[in-house]
């Protein structure tokens, strides 16, 4: 499926730039994409590797190019408590363990233990839900890139007074090794249940903000990233993201 965007900048960009900056692949691979003929704008096939991108134009990658971004490897897991998601220390254990084919649901080829898979976006040992292992770098960058706006959301289980107040700070107000935090969505589900939705992944943040304002997080599950999300998937089984989950990552 061919891929289309149009540029709503102010001043023209470099297509690889904006290729770049936007997630749907690095530089390098835009260059490799002109060079090969699969990227278009406004229907004209772009043969200069320097030409810029006006304000209101459309650019097309082909179905070819496309085809060829997706090559990578992305698994959708439902990390159990236990597992840690990056690399491990000796005694850890990796959610890439999970990747067998007694784990996998629905259709897809399990990859070969030697398939590099890094997780995209940490999710602590001490946390479950929904993670992403990919090999797809596009999909890395549209996730956890520096331009990333895609927003994650917690189903949080709580000790401790839950006050306007505390939620007022756990909104907006706190700080984390001297930066500021982003706005961010709590809203009370329950008597010591919160809904967290945060567009930044800093470390252990909700159960550091918790911990700001006298709260103790009991249990954290993740429930989506973007527009993908954890639904039925049982704990510590896996499936392949789709094509069309694929587009909606990358937007």
């Amino acid at each position: 499926m061919a891929f289309s965007r149009t540029y709503d900048g102010d001043e023209p960009v470099r297509i690889n730039k904006w290729l770049g900056q936007t997630g749907v692949c690095s530089r390098r691979e835009a260059d490799a994409l002109i060079a090969d003929g699969l990227v278009s704008v406004e229907g004209e096939v772009v043969t200069d590797a320097g030409r810029k991108l006006e304000p209101g134009q459309t650019l097309t990658l082909s179905e070819r190019a496309t085809a060829t971004l997706a090559e990578g490897v992305t698994i959708v897991m439902h990390k159990p408590l236990g597992y840690v998601s990056g690399q491990p220390e000796p005694d850890k254990l990796p959610a890439v363990r999970l990747v067998t084919d007694g784990n996998r649901v629905g259709p897809g080829v399990t990859p070969a233990d030697d398939h590099s898979l890094p997780p995209i976006g940490r999710l602590d040992e001490d946390s479950r839900g929904l993670l992403l292992l990919s090999s797809d770098g596009v999909v890395a960058k549209a996730v956890i890139g520096p331009q990333s706006d895609l927003d994650k959301e917690y189903l949080v289980r709580i000790a401790g007074d839950v006050t306007e107040n505390k939620l007022k700070l756990l909104r907006y107000g706190l700080m984390l090794d001297g930066r500021q935090l982003k706005r961010a969505h709590v809203s009370r589900m329950e008597s010591f249940r919160l809904k967290f939705i945060l567009r930044e992944g800093r470390n252990r943040q909700i159960r550091r903000m918790c911990d700001m304002v006298d709260l103790e997080v009991i249990d954290l599950i993740r429930v989506r990233i973007g527009p993908l999300r954890l639904d039925n998937l049982p704990e510590g089984k896996w499936r392949m993201l789709t094509a069309e989950e694929r587009a909606a990552l990358v937007g």
